[in-house]
């Protein structure tokens, strides 16, 4: 059935070809074409190789009408069926064969060298591919002979898989902490996401302008109680802030400010009078 399927293809043609009987070999020295009449060919016409499943067929037809003159099968090259003359390129020997099985030798020639070279080469082409597809075969089926490997999981048989430093606790799985530049772990924001601003003073300075310490009262004291009031810090008061005035000087004039105080007793102070 598979010979059936096969198709024929057409490996060379040449349209001129020349046909000679030749004489028994002698000895086992081999063919010599110089010993055909060359110049008188028995038979001359077309020359086609084609080729069915792993056979050649070197087949000799007719230019005009394509009838079919003789056929010799080719089974390998080089072999029996096809032999080179000792003596030249452009001759050969190929045994013919006919349906009822008889055989008979007889020789071919080329006028021109290439077309005997083209010959040449397309039968060695086609068993070159031959045994490729030989070798290829049998690879094919060493490999249907040997065991497969089962790479199936067997009943009840389990993997572990390790994923990284990834490890899994009866809440779920940990998330990976963030980290910044250097391998250094950040810090969780506070809850909520919201900072908080610190309320402002409750003690106003009006004009960014200090006021003096106010010394304690002196009840008897000595100026080293003086000196003890000045290393500790100055009490915060929380008195009313007194106005200032609306004149362009923000200071004001110390004379006219003494002046409207005159019942003031003057207080001890470390500041410089000017």
């Amino acid at each position: 059935m598979a010979t059936e399927l096969e198709y024929e293809s057409v490996l060379c043609v040449k349209p001129d070809v020349s046909v000679y009987r030749i004489p028994p070999r002698a000895s086992n020295r081999g063919y010599r074409a110089s010993d055909w009449k060359l110049d008188q060919p028995d038979w001359t016409g077309r020359l086609r190789i084609t080729s069915k499943g792993k056979i050649a067929y070197i087949k000799l037809e007719d230019k005009v009408s394509g009838e079919l003159f003789a056929q010799a099968p080719v089974e390998q090259y080089p072999g029996i069926a096809v032999e080179t003359v000792t003596d030249s390129s452009r001759y050969f020997v190929i045994r013919i064969q006919d349906g009822t099985g008889r055989s008979a030798f007889i020789g071919i020639g080329f006028t021109d060298r290439g077309d005997a070279f083209d010959f040449n080469v397309s039968l060695q082409d086609h068993f070159k591919w031959v045994k490729q597809e030989t070798e290829i075969s049998k690879e094919s089926q060493e490999m249907d002979n040997r065991p497969k490997l089962d790479l199936g999981f067997k009943e009840g048989q389990t993997i572990k898989l390790s994923i990284g430093n990834i490890t899994t606790k009866k809440g779920g799985a940990s998330k990976p902490r963030a980290t910044g530049t250097g391998g250094l772990s950040l810090l969780p924001p506070p809850p909520g996401g919201k900072i908080t601003i610190p309320p402002p003073s409750s003690v106003a300075i009006s004009n960014h302008v200090t006021p003096p310490p106010i010394p304690k009262a002196n009840h008897g004291g000595s100026d080293a109680d003086i000196l003890l009031d000045l290393d500790s810090p100055a009490p915060v008061t929380t008195s009313a802030p007194v106005p200032v005035s609306a004149s362009s000087d923000l200071w004001g004039d110390f004379s006219t400010a003494s002046s409207s105080v005159p019942n003031q007793a003057p207080q001890p102070s470390n500041w410089v009078q000017f």
